[in-house]
């Protein structure tokens, strides 16, 4: 007997970018049975949305040709990405060393000269989850990263309103409905 899971995800920003939505949820479905299949991508959309936002910072720890996708797909959907910002990393094993104040210190940065709804910082192999909260109280902006709405997304799709849990503005505001 095949376990049949509600939400299944798929861990990686730059390779959904790469890769296709479409694509990855075809080949997750291939291999599993779920209802409903989700990724950073998909994820990030639905959060912007879901927060009402329009303009963010976008904090990246590769080339900015890896995030060019993602930022096109944000477009496409009604999220401008005015500001940009990279740690410039090729290698994957390094993203993990990225210091939690480095990634402050960035979005301090990009978010200096205002005008934006919030920031996301991308890559689930980039550590966030104990910098949102105090990101956003310190930023008084809505602070987003791949590894929070896929979270998110996921507790959605799953229908479980217990799973909604997590830090910051985006599980607050699904608290607050």
């Amino acid at each position: 007997q095949t376990l049949r899971l509600n939400a299944v995800g798929y861990g990686c920003t730059s390779g959904t970018a790469q890769i296709g939505v479409q694509e990855i949820e075809r080949l997750v479905k291939s291999g599993t049975k779920t209802q409903a299949v989700s990724q950073p991508v998909s994820a990030l959309v639905a959060a912007c949305q879901h927060l009402k936002l329009k303009r963010i910072a976008f904090l990246s720890p590769y080339l900015e040709e890896v995030s060019a996708n993602l930022r096109k797909v944000l477009q496409q959907n009604g999220v401008e990405t005015p500001v940009f910002g990279t740690f410039g990393e090729a290698e994957e094993s390094k993203v993990v060393r990225i210091s939690g104040a480095s990634v402050q210190s960035a979005a301090r940065h990009l978010l200096a000269e205002g005008g934006l709804d919030g920031i996301f910082l991308s890559c689930t192999n980039l550590r966030t989850m104990d910098l949102i909260a105090p990101m956003e109280a310190e930023l008084g902006l809505p602070v987003l990263s791949s590894n929070l709405v896929l979270a998110w997304h996921l507790a959605q799709l799953s229908g479980d309103p217990k799973a909604l849990q997590g830090p910051g503005r985006l599980f607050a505001a699904q608290a607050a409905e």
